[in-house]
């Protein structure tokens, strides 16, 4: 179950940060709203790879879009393989 909180609660932060655990943000509130959410540096970091990691894969698919697809015996010439 998620961890919800006003953003008040800001006013104890530790804690509030006692309660970030790996893959268990705490989510804040502001006026009854989703605004915020604390993570760990590690799963942020984790986060922003696959991030990165996913805009490649949709970059190669693009390319292989619109330049066409090549085969393993290509792609393995390509890489000296």
């Amino acid at each position: 179950m998620p961890n919800i909180k006003p953003i008040s609660d800001l006013r104890n932060y530790t804690e509030v940060l006692k309660e970030v655990r790996e893959n268990q943000p705490v989510y804040l509130t502001r006026n009854g709203r989703g605004a915020y959410a604390i993570v760990n540096i590690e799963e942020l970091d984790r986060l922003k790879a696959t991030l990165q990691l996913l805009t490649k894969l949709e970059e190669g698919e693009q390319s292989a879009r619109e330049k066409g697809w090549l085969t393993a015996d290509e792609a393995e010439a390509s890489l000296g393989v």
